[in-house]
């Protein structure tokens, strides 16, 4: 059974090298700077430019809000922030959920989005009680992919042409991790 107060507490996960901490506003420069970066745009399907202030103002907001779960990704040493990642749309009734990641460029090739993906999702399957979570992910970033295939996720579907980035149409495909079926 789900326990959706789970949702309104904001946890600090600890990883061995990482750790996930509530998002705050003392995220929202190195959140902003992080989708400033091209690759980072291209590779979460980001068209909104946010600004500062718009970051600012959903960091300040996490906190207070009892329906998701919003994570920054910290050096568990130095405190540097590495990465974001949410856990959202929940659907109570079928205990499922929605998850997303991103990663700051110098983050990239460590294993750190795999050890961040694999807390949020002990933590949605252990306290929340979810039972699925899905996300979506492109073809043309198949690094992602064989991340979340080692952290449990399987391709369930595809999602013909739902993404328009560049003057061209691509693909999105749907995968999802099961309680019962970690990687």
């Amino acid at each position: 059974m789900i326990d959706a107060t789970a949702l309104a507490e904001k946890p600090v996960l600890h990883g061995t090298r990482i750790q996930l901490v509530p998002l705050s506003p003392r995220h929202a420069a190195a959140f902003h700077t992080t989708f400033q970066d091209p690759d980072v745009r291209r590779l979460t399907g980001t068209h909104h430019d946010w600004t500062l202030a718009e970051l600012q103002d959903w960091c300040s907001q996490a906190a207070g809000r009892t329906d998701r779960l919003d994570l920054a990704i910290e050096d568990r040493e130095t405190g540097a922030y590495l990465g974001e990642l949410a856990l959202s749309q929940i659907d109570k009734d079928n205990a499922s959920g929605s998850f997303r990641i991103s990663l700051a460029a110098h983050a990239t090739d460590r294993g750190l989005g795999s050890e961040a993906t694999r807390l949020l999702l002990d933590h949605a399957f252990d306290r929340v009680g979810l039972h699925r979570v899905q996300l979506e992910v492109f073809p043309f970033n198949p690094r992602a992919q064989r991340a979340y295939e080692k952290c449990g996720f399987e391709v369930e579907g595809r999602l013909r042409e739902a993404l328009f980035w560049e003057g061209e149409w691509h693909d999105v495909l749907v995968m999802s991790a099961l309680a019962g079926c970690r990687g």
